[in-house]
């Protein structure tokens, strides 16, 4: 083979280098000129038969053609190279004319608003704020509160069980019991004891779901033992509550004969709205009462000396009342469309 078929050979593998369209196509050009059975290790194998001065010549004939087709080779590999790079930088590209994405700001759940309201409310009323265990012994949650062990309140298909005797809370009024304990041990032995005032905002549960109910829900208990509080004070606080939760002194409130284990007397506490949709209709929406002696007598106090009420509402319910919504499961479905309403 002559210098002019070496050439022709560099030409023919450039014009295939620059033929292929992919990498793939450009490594089976490459196989055809420099792999094992290439046309280029062809002419090496065929050095062997030739004689020393010609083969000299012959071999940097060869040598030359190789670093030609190699050349031509990376040259085209570059070029499949930055053509991938140039597709994928538009199919990425960005718009910097856009605006740009900010990130999505959170805010309070509309149940959360309302604990945080009705805090605000009984802080100022001079109530303390207390927290406790939501899984509970059986004689916080019940014998401590009045409630006999045949209370239907007791039963598996109201309370939620755990092992080793221990409960869900129904109520959040274990933690009045909880508190009231530690407030009497903490002035024990004074002639005086400053009055208890508190509440008890926190999750609850009972086996119950349904378009006003569910498994897990919030309560707020409150309670006032002194030595002279009465049931007048339970209507002034919970009427000034009221009005200052709803924003509005044009609504009524009805304390409605009832009973409860752990109060005596009892009474349901309705509301009535003098504007809205529910305009004129008594809803209910706490239950209250004096303390019974023998809750005060489990409070480690003296009944003959404190007395006072207590009372436990529903925060969910009241946030169905203040934002107009009457399906309780729509706070829980965690559904932003919804919950974002209340931002």
């Amino acid at each position: 083979m002559t210098r002019n078929d070496t050439d022709d050979l560099v030409r023919t593998a450039q014009a295939d280098f620059a033929a292929a369209a992919t990498p793939a196509e450009l490594e089976n050009a490459k196989a055809r000129y420099l792999g094992k059975a290439g046309r280029l290790t062809d002419l090496l194998k065929g050095l062997a038969t030739l004689g020393a001065d010609e083969k000299k010549t012959r071999g940097a004939q060869i040598n030359a053609a190789k670093q030609a087709i190699e050349a031509a080779l990376n040259e085209r590999r570059q070029e499949l190279a930055d053509a991938e790079l140039e597709r994928q930088l538009k199919a990425q590209a960005l718009d910097v004319t856009l605006p740009g994405r900010r990130r999505g700001s959170g805010g309070l759940h509309p149940v959360s608003r309302t604990m945080e309201r009705i805090e605000a409310i009984f802080a100022s009323m001079g109530f303390d704020v207390a927290d406790g265990p939501e899984i509970e012994t059986d004689w916080f949650n019940f014998t401590a509160l009045n409630t006999p062990p045949d209370h239907p309140a007791r039963s598996m298909h109201d309370t939620f069980y755990v092992e080793g005797g221990h409960l869900l809370r129904t109520h959040s009024s274990p933690m009045q019991v909880r508190y009231a304990r530690a407030h009497a041990r903490k002035y024990e032995g004074l002639a005086h004891m400053p009055e208890i005032r508190v509440i008890a905002p926190g999750r609850t549960y009972r086996v119950d779901s349904d378009a006003t109910h569910s498994p897990m829900f919030h309560q707020c208990e409150g309670l006032w033992i002194g030595e002279n509080v009465s049931f007048k004070d339970l209507k002034a606080v919970f009427t000034d509550f009221c009005r200052r939760f709803f924003e509005s002194d044009a609504l009524q409130l009805r304390f409605r004969p009832s009973f409860f284990p752990f109060t005596e007397p009892s009474a349901e506490i309705d509301v009535a709205f003098a504007s809205g949709p529910l305009k004129g209709q008594w809803l209910e929406i706490a239950g209250s009462g004096q303390v019974h002696p023998n809750v005060v007598r489990n409070f480690g106090l003296d009944p003959e000396r404190y007395i006072g009420f207590a009372f436990g509402m529903g925060p969910d319910r009241l946030t169905m009342l203040r934002y107009g919504v009457n399906d309780l499961r729509l706070f829980f479905d965690g559904d932003l469309r919804f919950l974002r309403q209340f931002q």
